[in-house]
């Protein structure tokens, strides 16, 4: 390597300066630097201490530049070792970046193969902000020769980042402000979805998606009470042909079963008392779109065999009706039971089951995908905020994404919004804290419990729906509906839990006195 070090700083400070575009900036600095040093792709970090992250936030290589935002959390001894900035070289040479505790979760989670890598601390205002590298394919590819060159571009990268950084508040708030136009956000609802966690812990489920979006077949999602599932059947109704098409969604297990007919199907004028006029139903509402049949597990028999009609006919009729009604209808159907058991068990019918399930997707429990944690707080202190008039965007205390790192999420994403909802109204424009308010929707699991059930033996899985029903009636006094009932604290629809507790024999109301 014969590098003139006047020459290199002037040609990186021209490039990586020269645009607010990083991915184009990055692209320019990785054309000339790969004639220099070993380079198969630069990289630029953003260090978030509010939720404890570095973020790569835009990679070059042969191919162009392009902007990312790939969180990778750190626990809180590695946040203390990146934020001691004058601890260590401002540039430093990993010779295999899995050897490294830092550079080895970012290469995990982004999938990188062995390589080495050079990386420059960048520092404004005597704070970490993020950092400026390059990596190279095999390991011990650099020198220290590479590292006096590497340190000069230290400050024109941090200037670079900080004005990138500028620039994207300002876009955000502007962002922010064109939310604030109702039509805007009705229109934007109707043709896009955001889906926190899609390049992540649901990446698996987004493939699945954009697979089966394009065509008609039924999908089923299968997944914990709330783990996102209506909207994922909201991201695959605006990925499909049926876009412009109505999104029709139903809770099968919040209608009363006296009157799932008329409400899926539609009556006729005089069918039945109090028909008096004809009356469209879902399905038929639903024409030339999609329709989602949430907690389809909790569809009474003789509706089965309805939707089971509209599946092979595509066609419904409607209560009191002699004439079949033609529909042109995409289903897509969601449960967070074991519908194979149900079928063995003679609680659903064999046939509908294996119509609905063309296409099975499985949403999973946010337990097993912690990391998408700190961007869906993230995601729900900036949407409750603007739901709730706030001036400022609060911060995080110290400690809280820690915090809910170690929490196991029993109620899933909706618990997450719950819970930052709850931060949000004790704050009082403080910091957000979580003490306490995790606690309230059930802390970390009692192993102590755990292990009485093991002792136990095996439970049927209603049996154990039903002891965990219960237990939180008696947590609430009885109380199933309204603030602290135990259909909140469970996360369903009050009308759902008292259909599963009548399903399970368990009484509430005046049956349940003495």
């Amino acid at each position: 390597m014969n590098a003139d070090e006047n020459e290199f700083f002037r040609e990186m400070t021209l490039r990586i300066c020269g645009t607010l575009d990083l991915e184009n900036a990055l692209w320019q600095c990785f054309l000339y630097v790969r004639n220099i040093m070993p380079a198969d792709e630069l990289i630029l970090i953003i260090y978030d201490p509010a939720i404890g992250t570095v973020d790569v936030v835009a990679t070059a290589n042969e191919n162009g530049g392009v902007t990312r935002m790939d969180k990778t959390h750190l626990p809180p001894e590695l946040r203390q070792e990146i934020e001691e900035a004058y601890r260590r070289p401002r540039v430093r040479i990993a010779e295999n970046v899995f050897d490294d505790p830092i550079l080895g979760r970012i290469a995990r989670n982004l999938g990188w193969d062995e390589c080495s890598m050079m990386l420059g601390r960048l520092i404004i205002d005597g704070k970490y902000v993020g950092a400026f590298g390059v990596r190279a394919a095999g390991a011990g590819r650099y020198t220290e020769d590479h590292v006096r060159l590497w340190s000069l571009v230290n400050e024109p990268a941090a200037i670079a980042l900080a004005n990138s950084r500028r620039h994207h508040e300002v876009t955000d708030l502007k962002d922010l402000l064109a939310d604030d136009n109702s039509y805007l956000r009705d229109e934007l609802r109707k043709n896009t979805v955001e889906i926190v966690g899609a390049d992540f812990g649901l990446r698996n489920v987004m493939e699945s998606v954009r697979k089966v979006a394009p065509l008609a077949s039924p999908v089923l999602l299968v997944g914990e009470t709330g783990t996102g599932k209506e909207v994922i059947a909201n991201a695959i109704h605006n990925l499909s042909p049926r876009y412009s098409g109505p999104f029709v969604k139903v809770n099968c297990g919040a209608i009363p079963e006296s009157l799932i007919d008329s409400e899926l199907f539609g009556h006729e004028k005089g069918a039945f008392t109090g028909a008096l006029a004809r009356k469209r139903g879902r399905f038929e509402r639903a024409h030339g779109g999609t329709i989602f049949l949430d907690e389809i597990s909790e569809l009474p028999p003789h509706a089965q065999v309805r939707l089971l009609r509209v599946l092979q006919e595509k066609e419904i009729e409607r209560v009191g009706g002699t004439e079949p009604v033609k529909i042109d209808i995409r289903i897509i159907s969601a449960t967070n039971r074991d519908l194979e058991k149900m079928v063995e068990e003679g609680d659903f019918r064999g046939d509908l089951f294996f119509r609905i399930k063309v296409f099975p997707i499985e949403v999973p429990p946010l337990r097993v995908r912690k990391n998408d944690i700190p961007a869906l707080v993230q995601h729900f202190i900036r949407k409750k905020s603007r739901e709730m008039v706030l001036h400022n965007i609060p911060t995080l205390a110290p400690g809280a994404i820690d915090a809910l790192m170690a929490y196991n999420w029993p109620g899933n994403v909706r618990e997450v919004e719950n819970a930052v909802e709850r931060a949000l109204i004790l704050s009082a424009d403080n910091p957000l804290n979580f003490d306490g308010i995790l606690s309230v929707s059930g802390s970390a699991p009692d192993k102590s419990n755990a292990a009485s059930y093991v002792d136990k033996g095996p439970l049927a899985l209603q049996d154990v729906e039903a002891d965990h029903i219960r237990r939180i009636l008696e947590m609430t006094g009885g109380r199933v509906e309204g603030t602290g009932g135990a259909a909140e604290l469970l996360g369903v629809n009050p009308g759902t839990l008292r259909h599963r507790m009548r399903k399970l024999r368990i009484p509430f109301g005046r049956k349940s006195k003495p």
